[in-house]
């Protein structure tokens, strides 16, 4: 039978907490299902008879045979093994009363706090009050000090059903009812501790009803449990009752407890080896996530730093395009994963420290500062490739505001060089009178002005050509040619007009008269028609600015081409009164005009025409201009958006820098108080994150509107983006900092008091706040600790020991992690190879070697299949067929040699 006798003195602040926890789940349960209330009143009176028969009596109905308080007490005194107060005889009410409040005070003083359940209900016969009480009892003095692994009452429990009943097929507990309904745990316990009386295989999961009257009367006959259930019961309920079932597992737990030496010592061994586990899965981790995260940087590196360069603006901004779709939808994650790899490592480096193995490294190119690197090179080329795209599309904006000039001006000239050759090479001054050549010669004038003027025009078509050749232009080989076209035209158009001016200057001798109107005509005329070109040409002109400025100069210069209109227009009438006067003179002469001006071909009705066709461009221009003023209006109002969210953004992240700077120096409380202050800022910190998803959509703005510059602010977002991952990393970082400190304290057993001391310390010489001692404040530190290194010079003594030991890669300062695990390794225990080799030598029956089949019986079947495909095989004197080394598996656990 169990010893609840130890249970006396076992209470505490913990198992307090637990009990409230349970009696709070009992009062939210406030109307018990029928079939679990009857299944309690069956195992919880089973279970009270098991322990009254001690004292020669038992009870019959639960909520009846306590109402008295008389045997209420006398069951406390059997479990407890104390005496309680004298019991009332009396039969009056207060008498009963009294007595339950005796047995009440007496659960309380075991820590255990008593919710809604009152001396009044019992004394009352209130089935639900008496059931929660007598569970009460059952958790205090029956399930409260089942610990496994650290872990106590319901959770001990429910691990240490699970390891019992692992290697058995059928069976998996999870929980204190559904997992029991068959049987087969009940039995597979039984079995595990004693095989002679359970046929366990001739077990079926179908027959749940045979199952479980077996083990309940092997459990009644061989081990003195009574039976607390019927069969019937359980498979009839759709979900057994969880405290009946935890209350008859408690007492098979208490029945095989004997077997507890053997268990502890696996249980060591398999500590050890979970961490072993866990540590080479961390590894394996690291090594798959830092691999992934190196081919997807080696991978994108290329694809930023590809200057294939595109034809169109459309094709560039499609590239633009994608990058944006880079920044915003693939790089996030990789950042994520970066930040995930780095506080891995730092957590695997704390583990095996803590666990005494050696420190993990990374295999070659794989480690933090090679992923850094890395990173550094992949944003570098980020940086070159944005800044790349954005120059192209200038580059190709300009080619096509070039492209469209050339042609539009070749255009121009071509129209306008139609017909001159076959002009300049007719003979027509052969056979006209005088007045005719003279006439001829004086047009030809005419046009060699005009050809004079148009010489800008070729220049201007050859410089545009040129630009676009230096620019790289895609379609370069057909502006050259339509260029060279022109040029060569040009050429032959001179040496035509100086042949036929000689030939009519020749003949000029024999012509007499020429018609002075005509002429003025002409000479007035061409230059005013070139004007009118020039100017319908620059008001068609195409334009292209960056800023306020620039279209404001181009508005400028618009009007004051509009004050000189009325010049021109001037200039127009007085051309039109040359050709007026010329009609007057012939009519009030009797002349008669037989044709045109032979001076030149442009005529009143051409130059009124044009004239109009230039005066309905002028307000078409003033639309344009004042639709890219507009334009740049709008451009100017999304850059002092973004400068203002920039600079807001750009303070903040400072200020958060800062701020994350002193609260990792200056943190109270304990270290979980800590970590939730820390968890609580970074949420307060992503809740910043709509900002920056702001300032991303203004960025987005001021690219596709083509904006370069912004004299508001001196912040870019690239600066910004490396500001906000750097303060989320900080954080992240500071909280992983405190995690593996509680992870030491945990495992070190440290006190919270204890780790106030070592921060006050450290605090106090950190007198620059960098988050490490140089090696004088360290020395200082470990003096006001109560070290005896004053008198060692560096390099020498105690004080050169310690510093091996904390600063092991001799970088002169010591981190507040590694003073934290100095301090530790000083002050508490650690599993060690000798301990270890001490279970192995427990499970072993004190052999110097175990087998494969010890092994596969005291551990659990991953743990035990680690172990021997690690041992070597047991080369002793005493050694047999099968025999492994376990002691050179140990000393190989710490690094102490090789497998």
């Amino acid at each position: 039978m169990v010893d609840y006798h130890a249970a006396n003195n076992q209470s505490s602040a913990g198992g307090v907490q637990t009990y409230m926890e349970q009696e709070n789940d009992w009062d939210r349960d406030m109307l018990l299902d029928p079939a679990w209330e009857k299944q309690q009143r069956k195992t919880f009176t089973a279970w009270c008879n098991s322990h009254l028969r001690k004292a020669g009596t038992q009870i019959e109905n639960i909520e009846e045979d306590f109402r008295d308080g008389l045997k209420l007490m006398l069951l406390l005194e059997v479990i407890s093994g104390e005496r309680l107060p004298k019991p009332e005889r009396g039969k009056m009410r207060v008498h009963k009363i009294n007595n339950v409040n005796k047995a009440l005070d007496f659960i309380a003083s075991k820590g255990v706090k008593l919710v809604s359940i009152g001396a009044e209900e019992i004394v009352d016969g209130n089935a639900k009050m008496t059931l929660g009480m007598i569970w009460t009892i059952i958790l205090r003095f029956a399930i409260q000090d089942i610990s496994v692994e650290e872990t106590s009452a319901k959770e001990g429990l429910l691990l240490w059903c699970q390891r019992k009943t692992a290697p058995y097929k059928n069976v998996n507990v999870q929980n204190f009812h559904i997992s029991w309904k068959d049987g087969l745990a009940f039995n597979a316990l039984i079995h595990r501790h004693r095989p002679d009386l359970i046929d366990y295989d001739s077990l079926r999961k179908d027959d749940p009803v045979t199952n479980l009257n077996n083990a309940f009367e092997v459990a009644e006959k061989h081990l003195d449990i009574p039976k607390m259930l019927d069969a019937e019961d359980i498979v009839g309920t759709l979900r057994p009752d969880e405290k009946a079932i935890m209350t008859y597992v408690s007492c098979f737990y208490h029945a095989f407890s004997g077997a507890q030496k053997a268990e502890t010592a696996a249980n060591r061994i398999c500590k050890v080896l979970a961490v072993n586990q866990e540590n080479e899965q961390m590894m394996e981790d690291y090594e798959k996530l830092a691999s992934d995260l190196l081919e997807w940087i080696r991978r994108t590196i290329p694809w930023l730093e590809n200057r294939t360069q595109e034809k169109t603006v459309n094709d560039m901004q499609a590239k633009q395009e994608d990058f944006r779709d880079y920044r915003c939808v693939h790089k996030p994650p990789k950042v994520q994963e970066k930040c995930q790899l780095e506080i891995s490592f730092n957590t695997l480096q704390t583990k095996l420290r803590l666990s005494n193995r050696p420190a993990f490294m990374p295999s070659e190119g794989r480690m933090v500062s090679d992923i850094n690197g890395a990173w550094h090179t992949l944003e570098g080329a980020e940086k070159g490739y944005e800044e790349w795209i954005l120059s192209e599309i200038r580059r190709l904006e300009r080619l096509e505001h070039l492209a469209e000039k050339f042609h539009q001006k070749a255009a121009i000239h071509e129209s306008w060089t139609d017909g001159k050759e076959a002009m300049l090479t007719q003979k027509d001054y052969e056979t006209s009178t005088l007045s005719e050549v003279k006439a001829l010669l004086r047009k030809h004038e005419a046009f060699e002005s005009d050809l004079a003027a148009h010489q800008d025009r070729v220049e201007q078509i050859a410089a545009i050509a040129q630009e676009l050749n230096e620019l790289d232009y895609y379609d370069s080989a057909s502006v050259n040619a339509r260029c060279q076209k022109i040029c060569d035209q040009w050429d032959v158009l001179g040496a035509l007009t100086q042949r036929r001016k000689d030939s009519l200057e020749r003949t000029e001798k024999q012509l007499e008269s020429i018609d002075e109107l005509y002429l003025e005509y002409a000479k007035r005329a061409a230059p005013f028609n070139n004007w009118m070109e020039g100017a319908m040409e620059d008001l068609q002109d195409m334009f292209i600015v960056h800023n306020i400025e620039e279209i404001q100069g181009l508005i400028t210069a618009h009007e004051q081409f509009k004050s000189t209109l009325p010049e021109a227009n001037k200039e127009r009438e007085a051309i039109q009164s040359i050709q007026a006067e010329v009609q007057k003179i012939a009519q009030s002469n009797g002349i008669k005009l037989t044709g045109a001006n032979p001076y030149t071909t442009i005529t009143p009705e051409s130059i009124d025409k044009k004239w109009e066709k230039a005066m309905a461009m002028v307000p078409l221009r003033d639309t344009a201009l004042q639709e890219e003023l507009n334009k740049q209006n709008s451009n100017d109002s999304l850059r002092a958006k973004f400068a203002t969210q920039a600079n807001a953004v750009g303070a903040y992240i400072q200020d958060k820098m800062e701020e994350i700077g002193r609260i990792s120096i200056e943190m109270n409380g304990t270290l979980e108080d800590q970590l939730t202050h820390l968890k609580d800022y970074q949420k307060t910190i992503m809740t910043y994150m709509p900002e920056i998803n702001k300032l991303e959509g203004f960025h987005q703005h001021i690219q596709e509107a083509l904006i370069f510059d912004n004299q508001y602010t001196s912040y870019t977002m690239e600066h910004l983006r490396v500001g906000w991952e750097q303060l989320l990393t900080t954080i992240a970082r500071t909280i992983n900092e405190v995690e593996n400190q509680i992870l030491t304290r945990d495992a070190k057993g440290i006190s919270q008091e204890q780790l106030y001391e070592y921060r006050a310390s450290f605090n106090h010489f950190d007198k620059d706040h960098t988050g490490a001692l140089q090696a004088e404040e360290f020395k200082a530190c470990l003096i006001s600790l109560g070290y005896d290194v004053e008198n060692d010079k560096q390099g020498d003594g105690e004080f050169a020991r310690i510093m091996s030991i904390v600063d092991p890669n001799g970088t002169g300062a010591v981190t507040f992690q590694a003073f934290i695990d100095f301090m530790s390794r000083e002050t508490t225990d650690t599993d060690t190879a000798d301990q270890v080799i001490a279970s192995f030598k427990i499970l072993a029956a004190d052999k110097n070697f175990i087998l494969a089949d010890e092994l596969r019986r005291e551990l659990p079947p991953d743990q035990a299949e680690y172990c021997i495909a690690r041992m070597a095989p047991y080369m002793g004197p005493d050694a047999i067929p099968g025999a492994l080394d376990y002691m050179s598996f140990s000393t190989a656990l710490y690094g102490e040699s090789d497998l």
